[in-house]
């Protein structure tokens, strides 16, 4: 009846942490924090790192991981332990410190259905000298935009499309309606992605096919 007066329950005990090691290290680092002798707490400290380490036996000879226990064991003694560390010790101010906001790119594109490298490869384009070199990376770009344009649209599109979309966002740069040439067919350009998703299709077809006549138990 006392065994059962004095169970603890995890509502009632102290918040772990670093859960992932579990009660017992917590205990065995508080009882580190609570040594008086320095020789002694240091010896305690590089026992803990020890087993701490023979949690993953492959990397605890690695430098980057043993600064990484380092740092663990220090976070779970709320930076009460006073032990020689090998390495610098971080603040508790520098881990409670937020990390600046990343820096989004805010550009909103006329026609969103073409993507952001899609411009990228346009200013690309516009910085090389006029030759044969910037025209082949002038008409992939345009075919790209045709892909990306039956992808949105599910059907088939004029290339004087292509082309006034191109002339527009490269201010003019890029004319490709006056040289008079087609860009890739858009049947063509369905049929593969009709093949590429019959083919996906068969896959599972002959797995589903694979397994009629098992017996399930």
């Amino acid at each position: 009846m006392d065994a059962v007066n004095h169970l603890e329950y995890n509502t009632e005990r102290p918040k772990l942490i670093i859960p992932e090691y579990g009660r017992h290290f917590q205990k065995m680092v508080d009882y580190a924090v609570s040594i008086e002798d320095r020789e002694e707490r240091n010896r305690v400290a590089q026992a803990i790192i020890s087993v701490m380490g023979n949690l993953q036996p492959h990397l605890r000879d690695v430098p980057d991981f043993q600064h990484k226990l380092w740092d663990q064991l220090f976070i779970m003694s709320d930076f009460k332990l006073d032990v020689d560390s090998p390495f610098p010790i971080t603040s508790k101010e520098v881990l409670q410190q937020r990390p600046d906001p990343l820096e989004y790119p805010q550009n909103h594109p006329k026609y969103r259905f073409y993507g952001n490298n899609i411009k990228r490869m346009i200013d690309v384009a516009t910085n090389w000298e006029k030759g044969d070199k910037r025209s082949g990376l002038e008409y992939a770009i345009a075919n790209h935009m045709k892909k990306c344009y039956l992808n949105w649209n599910k059907d088939s599109v004029d290339d004087k499309v292509i082309f006034k979309h191109l002339y527009e966002l490269s201010d003019g740069k890029i004319d490709l309606a006056s040289d008079g040439e087609n860009l890739t067919d858009s049947g063509q350009f369905l049929k593969n992605r009709t093949a590429k998703s019959n083919r996906g299709g068969s896959g599972k077809k002959s797995s589903r096919g694979g397994s009629r006549g098992k017996k399930r138990y």
